[in-house]
Protein backbone atom coordinates (compact mmCIF):
# COMPACT_ATOMS: atom_id res chain seq x y z
CA UNK A 1 0.00 0.00 0.00
CA UNK A 2 1.32 3.52 -0.96
CA UNK A 3 1.95 4.84 2.60
CA UNK A 4 2.42 8.54 1.43
CA UNK A 5 -0.66 9.79 2.58
CA UNK A 6 -1.50 9.51 6.12
CA UNK A 7 -4.39 10.74 7.64
CA UNK A 8 -5.07 11.26 11.54
CA UNK A 9 -8.65 10.46 10.87
CA UNK A 10 -9.26 6.81 12.61
CA UNK A 11 -11.02 4.07 10.16
CA UNK A 12 -12.40 1.33 12.57
CA UNK A 13 -14.15 -1.89 11.65
CA UNK A 14 -17.42 -3.29 12.83
CA UNK A 15 -19.07 -6.25 12.26
CA UNK A 16 -21.69 -8.71 13.59
CA UNK A 17 -19.05 -11.28 14.45
CA UNK A 18 -15.48 -11.99 14.41
CA UNK A 19 -15.80 -15.52 13.47
CA UNK A 20 -12.91 -18.29 13.34
CA UNK A 21 -12.36 -19.30 9.61
CA UNK A 22 -15.16 -16.88 8.26
CA UNK A 23 -14.38 -15.28 4.96
CA UNK A 24 -16.28 -11.83 6.26
CA UNK A 25 -13.74 -12.42 9.90
CA UNK A 26 -10.42 -12.86 7.71
CA UNK A 27 -11.70 -9.66 5.46
CA UNK A 28 -11.88 -7.65 8.40
CA UNK A 29 -8.66 -8.70 9.92
CA UNK A 30 -6.62 -8.31 6.29
CA UNK A 31 -8.31 -4.93 5.99
CA UNK A 32 -7.02 -3.76 9.36
CA UNK A 33 -3.47 -4.58 8.46
CA UNK A 34 -3.78 -2.68 5.26
CA UNK A 35 -4.77 0.27 7.29
CA UNK A 36 -2.56 -0.09 10.29
CA UNK A 37 0.36 -0.24 7.46
CA UNK A 38 -0.86 3.14 6.34
CA UNK A 39 -0.92 4.64 9.45
CA UNK A 40 -4.19 4.83 10.74
CA UNK A 41 -5.36 4.07 13.84
CA UNK A 42 -7.55 0.96 13.27
CA UNK A 43 -9.37 -1.43 15.58
CA UNK A 44 -11.84 -4.13 14.96
CA UNK A 45 -15.59 -3.95 17.01
CA UNK A 46 -17.42 -7.11 16.94
CA UNK A 47 -20.95 -7.93 18.57
CA UNK A 48 -19.50 -11.41 18.55
CA UNK A 49 -15.94 -12.87 18.62
CA UNK A 50 -14.64 -16.62 18.79
CA UNK A 51 -12.82 -17.18 21.39
CA UNK A 52 -9.67 -17.47 19.28
CA UNK A 53 -10.02 -14.23 18.19
CA UNK A 54 -11.70 -12.63 21.12
CA UNK A 55 -7.83 -10.80 21.59
CA UNK A 56 -7.98 -9.31 17.47
CA UNK A 57 -10.78 -7.07 18.14
CA UNK A 58 -13.02 -5.20 20.78
CA UNK A 59 -16.84 -6.18 21.98
CA UNK A 60 -19.19 -3.52 20.33
CA UNK A 61 -20.37 -1.80 23.16
CA UNK A 62 -16.63 -0.16 23.31
CA UNK A 63 -17.71 1.51 20.02
CA UNK A 64 -18.63 4.37 21.74
CA UNK A 65 -15.16 5.13 22.98
CA UNK A 66 -14.10 5.68 19.72
CA UNK A 67 -17.22 7.16 17.74
CA UNK A 68 -17.63 10.80 16.62
CA UNK A 69 -18.43 12.67 13.54
CA UNK A 70 -14.50 12.31 12.49
CA UNK A 71 -14.98 8.55 12.84
CA UNK A 72 -14.50 6.52 9.42
CA UNK A 73 -16.58 3.38 10.31
CA UNK A 74 -16.23 0.23 7.63
CA UNK A 75 -19.19 -1.37 8.36
CA UNK A 76 -19.36 -5.48 7.10
CA UNK A 77 -22.58 -6.09 6.07
CA UNK A 78 -23.70 -9.09 5.59
CA UNK A 79 -26.55 -10.16 7.42
CA UNK A 80 -29.13 -7.95 9.97
CA UNK A 81 -26.88 -7.41 13.02
CA UNK A 82 -27.40 -5.39 16.10
CA UNK A 83 -23.83 -4.78 15.12
CA UNK A 84 -25.95 -2.69 11.81
CA UNK A 85 -29.38 -0.86 14.21
CA UNK A 86 -26.31 0.48 16.50
CA UNK A 87 -24.30 1.90 14.07
CA UNK A 88 -26.58 3.20 12.07
CA UNK A 89 -27.82 5.53 14.68
CA UNK A 90 -24.13 6.81 15.39
CA UNK A 91 -22.35 10.18 14.10
CA UNK A 92 -19.68 8.26 12.88
CA UNK A 93 -18.68 8.64 8.76
CA UNK A 94 -19.90 5.70 7.19
CA UNK A 95 -18.17 3.00 4.31
CA UNK A 96 -20.47 -0.55 4.06
CA UNK A 97 -18.41 -3.18 3.14
CA UNK A 98 -20.80 -5.55 1.71
CA UNK A 99 -20.34 -9.30 1.67
CA UNK A 100 -23.54 -9.94 0.32
CA UNK A 101 -26.65 -11.64 1.88
CA UNK A 102 -28.12 -14.82 1.49
CA UNK A 103 -31.92 -14.54 -0.44
CA UNK A 104 -33.91 -15.69 2.35
CA UNK A 105 -35.87 -17.78 0.23
CA UNK A 106 -33.06 -20.26 0.04
CA UNK A 107 -33.15 -20.67 3.64
CA UNK A 108 -36.45 -20.70 4.58
CA UNK A 109 -37.67 -24.02 3.94
CA UNK A 110 -34.84 -25.39 6.55
CA UNK A 111 -33.59 -22.84 8.68
CA UNK A 112 -36.38 -20.20 9.07
CA UNK A 113 -34.72 -18.38 11.76
CA UNK A 114 -31.65 -17.56 9.61
CA UNK A 115 -34.41 -17.00 6.70
CA UNK A 116 -35.44 -14.08 8.75
CA UNK A 117 -32.48 -12.61 10.11
CA UNK A 118 -31.41 -12.28 5.80
CA UNK A 119 -34.64 -11.04 5.12
CA UNK A 120 -34.07 -8.28 7.87
CA UNK A 121 -30.82 -7.51 6.62
CA UNK A 122 -31.87 -7.02 3.25
CA UNK A 123 -34.13 -4.85 4.58
CA UNK A 124 -31.57 -2.62 6.62
CA UNK A 125 -29.24 -2.72 3.03
CA UNK A 126 -31.88 -0.70 1.79
CA UNK A 127 -31.86 1.92 4.67
CA UNK A 128 -28.62 2.58 4.92
CA UNK A 129 -28.18 3.51 1.09
CA UNK A 130 -29.03 7.01 2.65
CA UNK A 131 -26.47 6.78 5.49
CA UNK A 132 -23.62 5.45 3.54
CA UNK A 133 -20.98 8.10 2.03
CA UNK A 134 -19.57 4.97 0.37
CA UNK A 135 -20.53 1.27 -0.49
CA UNK A 136 -17.80 -0.99 -1.10
CA UNK A 137 -18.74 -4.28 -2.73
CA UNK A 138 -16.06 -7.17 -2.46
CA UNK A 139 -16.78 -8.21 -6.30
CA UNK A 140 -18.63 -6.15 -8.91
CA UNK A 141 -21.93 -8.63 -8.56
CA UNK A 142 -21.99 -6.90 -4.82
CA UNK A 143 -21.46 -3.41 -5.96
CA UNK A 144 -24.44 -3.78 -8.48
CA UNK A 145 -26.81 -5.06 -5.50
CA UNK A 146 -25.23 -1.81 -3.54
CA UNK A 147 -26.67 0.52 -6.31
CA UNK A 148 -29.93 -1.25 -7.23
CA UNK A 149 -30.55 -0.48 -3.67
CA UNK A 150 -29.96 3.16 -3.86
CA UNK A 151 -26.42 3.79 -2.79
CA UNK A 152 -24.76 6.89 -4.12
CA UNK A 153 -21.23 6.42 -4.40
CA UNK A 154 -20.00 2.53 -4.85
CA UNK A 155 -16.37 0.80 -5.33
CA UNK A 156 -15.43 -2.84 -5.58
CA UNK A 157 -12.52 -3.75 -3.20
CA UNK A 158 -11.93 -7.28 -3.55
CA UNK A 159 -11.14 -9.78 -0.60
CA UNK A 160 -7.30 -10.23 0.34
CA UNK A 161 -6.29 -13.11 -0.68
CA UNK A 162 -2.12 -14.36 0.25
CA UNK A 163 -3.16 -18.05 -2.06
CA UNK A 164 0.69 -18.66 -1.74
CA UNK A 165 1.11 -18.38 1.87
CA UNK A 166 -1.84 -20.29 2.60
CA UNK A 167 -1.00 -23.21 0.28
CA UNK A 168 2.71 -23.35 1.79
CA UNK A 169 1.55 -24.03 5.26
CA UNK A 170 1.42 -27.19 7.21
CA UNK A 171 -0.89 -29.82 6.35
CA UNK A 172 -2.86 -32.28 8.48
CA UNK A 173 -1.07 -35.79 8.13
CA UNK A 174 -3.45 -37.25 9.47
CA UNK A 175 -6.15 -36.36 6.89
CA UNK A 176 -3.48 -37.01 4.22
CA UNK A 177 -2.96 -40.23 5.40
CA UNK A 178 -6.97 -41.54 5.57
CA UNK A 179 -7.90 -39.55 2.27
CA UNK A 180 -4.68 -39.52 0.39
CA UNK A 181 -4.68 -42.96 -1.19
CA UNK A 182 -5.13 -42.64 -4.50
CA UNK A 183 -8.58 -42.27 -4.69
CA UNK A 184 -10.64 -39.95 -6.22
CA UNK A 185 -11.97 -37.27 -3.89
CA UNK A 186 -14.58 -35.02 -4.91
CA UNK A 187 -14.36 -31.62 -2.87
CA UNK A 188 -16.27 -29.04 -1.59
CA UNK A 189 -15.57 -26.71 1.05
CA UNK A 190 -18.13 -24.17 2.62
CA UNK A 191 -20.65 -23.84 5.23
CA UNK A 192 -23.43 -27.02 5.20
CA UNK A 193 -26.11 -24.68 4.60
CA UNK A 194 -28.73 -24.44 2.27
CA UNK A 195 -28.02 -22.17 -0.88
CA UNK A 196 -24.78 -24.45 -1.68
CA UNK A 197 -27.39 -26.36 -2.89
CA UNK A 198 -25.30 -29.29 -1.62
CA UNK A 199 -28.29 -32.20 -2.45
CA UNK A 200 -27.37 -31.02 -6.25
CA UNK A 201 -23.72 -32.14 -5.85
CA UNK A 202 -24.78 -35.43 -4.04
CA UNK A 203 -26.87 -36.18 -6.82
CA UNK A 204 -24.55 -35.46 -9.36
CA UNK A 205 -21.93 -37.86 -7.14
CA UNK A 206 -24.33 -40.68 -6.77
CA UNK A 207 -24.44 -40.53 -10.57
CA UNK A 208 -21.02 -40.50 -10.98
CA UNK A 209 -19.83 -42.97 -8.35
CA UNK A 210 -22.66 -44.99 -9.92
CA UNK A 211 -21.46 -44.98 -13.21
CA UNK A 212 -18.22 -43.92 -13.45
CA UNK A 213 -15.65 -44.61 -10.12
CA UNK A 214 -17.21 -46.66 -7.51
CA UNK A 215 -14.68 -46.32 -5.48
CA UNK A 216 -15.02 -42.10 -5.49
CA UNK A 217 -15.36 -40.10 -2.48
CA UNK A 218 -17.61 -36.85 -1.64
CA UNK A 219 -15.54 -34.84 0.93
CA UNK A 220 -17.76 -31.56 2.62
CA UNK A 221 -15.58 -29.58 4.12
CA UNK A 222 -17.77 -27.28 6.42
CA UNK A 223 -19.23 -26.30 9.37
CA UNK A 224 -22.86 -27.81 10.13
CA UNK A 225 -23.26 -26.86 13.49
CA UNK A 226 -26.75 -24.84 13.59
CA UNK A 227 -27.59 -26.52 9.99
CA UNK A 228 -28.49 -29.33 11.49
CA UNK A 229 -31.96 -29.76 9.44
CA UNK A 230 -30.44 -29.38 6.38
CA UNK A 231 -27.19 -31.76 7.16
CA UNK A 232 -30.08 -34.59 8.15
CA UNK A 233 -32.12 -33.93 4.54
CA UNK A 234 -28.36 -34.23 3.37
CA UNK A 235 -27.99 -37.24 4.85
CA UNK A 236 -31.16 -38.71 4.33
CA UNK A 237 -30.84 -37.89 -0.12
CA UNK A 238 -27.38 -39.63 -0.06
CA UNK A 239 -29.04 -42.86 1.35
CA UNK A 240 -31.93 -42.90 -0.57
CA UNK A 241 -29.75 -42.59 -3.82
CA UNK A 242 -27.73 -45.30 -2.52
CA UNK A 243 -24.00 -42.89 -2.84
CA UNK A 244 -21.32 -44.91 -0.35
CA UNK A 245 -18.94 -42.53 1.16
CA UNK A 246 -20.12 -38.53 1.10
CA UNK A 247 -18.36 -37.59 3.98
CA UNK A 248 -18.97 -34.27 6.48
CA UNK A 249 -16.07 -33.60 7.87
CA UNK A 250 -17.12 -30.26 10.15
CA UNK A 251 -15.19 -27.59 10.23
CA UNK A 252 -11.55 -27.91 9.61
CA UNK A 253 -8.87 -26.37 11.04
CA UNK A 254 -6.25 -24.78 8.88
CA UNK A 255 -4.20 -27.60 8.77
CA UNK A 256 -6.97 -29.91 7.50
CA UNK A 257 -8.17 -27.51 5.17
CA UNK A 258 -5.17 -27.61 3.62
CA UNK A 259 -4.27 -30.99 3.60
CA UNK A 260 -8.07 -31.74 2.11
CA UNK A 261 -7.17 -29.21 -1.07
CA UNK A 262 -4.36 -31.31 -1.44
CA UNK A 263 -5.91 -34.48 -1.78
CA UNK A 264 -8.62 -33.64 -3.42
CA UNK A 265 -9.16 -34.82 -7.28
CA UNK A 266 -11.55 -31.93 -8.49
CA UNK A 267 -13.20 -29.01 -7.16
CA UNK A 268 -17.29 -29.52 -6.99
CA UNK A 269 -19.52 -26.25 -6.26
CA UNK A 270 -23.25 -26.00 -7.68
CA UNK A 271 -24.49 -23.50 -5.05
CA UNK A 272 -26.59 -20.90 -6.38
CA UNK A 273 -25.20 -17.87 -4.33
CA UNK A 274 -22.15 -16.45 -3.72
CA UNK A 275 -20.97 -13.00 -3.22
CA UNK A 276 -17.48 -14.08 -3.80
CA UNK A 277 -16.01 -17.87 -2.62
CA UNK A 278 -13.01 -17.75 -1.53
CA UNK A 279 -12.61 -21.45 -1.89
CA UNK A 280 -12.46 -21.35 -5.43
CA UNK A 281 -9.27 -19.58 -5.63
CA UNK A 282 -8.15 -21.82 -2.70
CA UNK A 283 -8.67 -24.94 -4.59
CA UNK A 284 -6.75 -23.44 -7.83
CA UNK A 285 -3.80 -22.48 -5.17
CA UNK A 286 -3.47 -26.58 -4.95
CA UNK A 287 -3.31 -27.57 -8.41
CA UNK A 288 -6.98 -28.34 -8.13
CA UNK A 289 -9.22 -28.62 -11.53
CA UNK A 290 -12.86 -25.99 -10.08
CA UNK A 291 -16.18 -27.30 -11.86
CA UNK A 292 -18.56 -24.30 -10.64
CA UNK A 293 -22.05 -23.50 -11.62
CA UNK A 294 -22.94 -19.98 -13.03
CA UNK A 295 -24.74 -18.15 -10.35
CA UNK A 296 -24.21 -14.77 -8.31
CA UNK A 297 -20.41 -13.88 -8.42
CA UNK A 298 -19.22 -17.48 -9.28
CA UNK A 299 -18.07 -16.66 -12.87
CA UNK A 300 -16.80 -13.06 -11.97
CA UNK A 301 -14.46 -15.07 -9.20
CA UNK A 302 -13.03 -17.58 -11.77
CA UNK A 303 -12.72 -14.89 -14.59
CA UNK A 304 -12.47 -17.21 -17.30
CA UNK A 305 -10.87 -19.58 -15.25
CA UNK A 306 -11.81 -23.41 -14.61
CA UNK A 307 -15.20 -24.81 -15.53
CA UNK A 308 -18.51 -22.44 -15.22
CA UNK A 309 -21.30 -25.08 -15.85
CA UNK A 310 -24.25 -23.69 -17.43
CA UNK A 311 -26.73 -26.37 -16.25
CA UNK A 312 -26.91 -28.82 -13.60
CA UNK A 313 -28.30 -31.97 -14.70
CA UNK A 314 -25.69 -35.07 -13.33
CA UNK A 315 -25.53 -37.39 -15.66
CA UNK A 316 -24.03 -34.63 -17.96
CA UNK A 317 -21.86 -32.95 -14.98
CA UNK A 318 -21.08 -37.09 -13.73
CA UNK A 319 -19.75 -37.05 -17.55
CA UNK A 320 -17.83 -33.93 -17.40
CA UNK A 321 -15.87 -34.84 -14.21
CA UNK A 322 -15.07 -38.85 -15.36
CA UNK A 323 -13.42 -36.57 -17.74
CA UNK A 324 -11.61 -34.47 -16.01
CA UNK A 325 -10.58 -36.86 -13.63
CA UNK A 326 -9.25 -39.49 -16.15
CA UNK A 327 -7.90 -37.25 -19.38
CA UNK A 328 -4.97 -35.44 -18.96
CA UNK A 329 -5.80 -33.69 -22.15
CA UNK A 330 -9.21 -32.24 -20.65
CA UNK A 331 -7.47 -31.62 -17.06
CA UNK A 332 -4.37 -29.93 -18.17
CA UNK A 333 -5.77 -27.29 -19.98
CA UNK A 334 -7.91 -26.82 -17.10
CA UNK A 335 -5.54 -26.03 -14.58
CA UNK A 336 -3.48 -23.91 -16.94
CA UNK A 337 -5.90 -21.64 -17.09
CA UNK A 338 -6.27 -21.28 -13.77
CA UNK A 339 -3.01 -20.22 -13.49
CA UNK A 340 -3.32 -17.03 -15.22
CA UNK A 341 -6.48 -16.34 -12.79
CA UNK A 342 -4.35 -16.76 -9.85
CA UNK A 343 -1.64 -14.73 -11.35
CA UNK A 344 -4.18 -12.13 -11.43
CA UNK A 345 -5.36 -12.63 -7.75
CA UNK A 346 -1.16 -12.19 -6.93
CA UNK A 347 -0.79 -8.75 -8.76
CA UNK A 348 -4.14 -7.00 -7.38
CA UNK A 349 -2.80 -4.73 -4.80
CA UNK A 350 -5.74 -4.53 -2.14
CA UNK A 351 -4.73 -2.07 0.16
CA UNK A 352 -3.51 -0.32 -2.38
CA UNK A 353 -7.04 0.11 -4.12
CA UNK A 354 -8.56 0.11 -0.89
CA UNK A 355 -7.19 3.75 0.23
CA UNK A 356 -7.62 4.73 -3.06
CA UNK A 357 -11.31 4.18 -2.56
CA UNK A 358 -11.44 5.94 0.99
CA UNK A 359 -9.56 8.99 0.35
CA UNK A 360 -12.25 11.29 -1.26
CA UNK A 361 -14.11 10.39 2.33
CA UNK A 362 -10.94 11.34 4.34
CA UNK A 363 -9.97 14.20 2.65
CA UNK A 364 -13.56 15.52 3.33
Amino acid sequence: MDDSYVSPRPVHQLLAALSYGDAVSNDALALQGHLLAAGFESHIFAEHAHPRLARRCRRLWEYAEVSSPETVCLFHFAIGSGAGRFIFQAPDRLVTRYHNITPPELLAGFLPHLARQCHQGRLELRAFAERTELGLGVSEFNRLELEAAGYRQTGVVPITLDLDAFAAGPASAVVRSVFGDGRTNLLFVGRIIPNKKIEDLIRVFAFYQRTFDPSSRLLLVGDHWGYEPYLLFLQAVARELGAQEVLFTGQAEDDELRAYYSVGTVYVSLSEHEGFCVPLLEAMAFGMPVVAYDAAAVSETLAGAGVLLKDKRPDEVAALLDRIVRDRAVRDPVVAGQQRRLGEVRGTDVGARLLAQLRPILDR
